[in-house]
């Protein structure tokens, strides 16, 4: 069963040929490139298009991969949220090198992004912590992210634990959690192409800004 299942997935492939990409088709800044993308998968009714693939790596020099989502971008680089007390959190905390992969396959599209994660200001963690539905901010609350929990219904009990305890109150941040912003060092736009010879234009950070050069697939 393994051996056909395995000539199976050998057998999977597409031929990617949705669209081009060339250095004369790209902007001179990376980050005003990742907003014209951003909004043609937005405007292309993907799931979740700000889902994107965090790598981190422990002192130990570990790696660990799991998707988060984007919950903001502009000039300086990306932010997302999570628990500072998480594996993310405290691999960051340890080596601040990650990695962030947003896969369009629809639009046979990826961005790959090197940088190092920095905590934001606690008053924007605050400010977006507000915007969220209250049960989300006592979600919050109730999960030590990463911690091994001795089932379902431990979770739910601490949920309304804490749902009972701020009532109608306002939520406060929990200190434990936080935004952090990868600023970037190097970004790739990926666009799939015929034959595999997929397009790749890498943006590389210098002290004159931004050299791009297209590398082979």
């Amino acid at each position: 069963m393994a051996g056909n299942r395995n000539e199976l997935v050998a057998s999977l492939r597409r031929n990617y040929q949705a669209a081009t990409l060339d250095i004369s088709d790209v902007t001179s800044d990376p980050l005003k490139q990742f907003d014209i993308w951003f909004k043609n998968a937005l405007d292309s009714d993907l799931i979740e298009p700000n889902a994107m693939i965090l790598s981190t790596v422990s002192s130990e020099m570990v790696p660990s991969v799991r998707t988060v989502l984007l919950k903001g971008f502009d000039s300086e680089g990306f932010t997302f949220f999570t628990n500072y007390e998480s594996q993310k959190g405290r691999e960051i905390e340890a080596n601040p090198n990650v990695s962030l992969l947003f896969l369009w396959l629809e639009l046979e599209r990826q961005v790959r992004v090197n940088g190092k994660a920095i905590r934001i200001p606690e008053a924007e963690s605050y400010a977006y912590f507000k915007s969220r539905p209250a049960d989300s901010r006592i979600g919050a609350w109730a999960s030590r992210q990463s911690t091994r929990v001795p089932g379902r219904t431990y979770l739910e009990a601490k949920f309304a634990e804490y749902k009972k305890k701020f009532g109608d109150t306002e939520i406060p941040l929990p200190p434990f959690w936080g935004g952090y912003k990868v600023i970037p060092e190097r970004i790739e736009f990926w666009q799939g192409r015929p034959n595999r010879l997929h397009d790749r234009i890498l943006y590389t950070k210098n002290e004159n800004g931004w050299k791009i050069d297209r590398l082979s697939p």
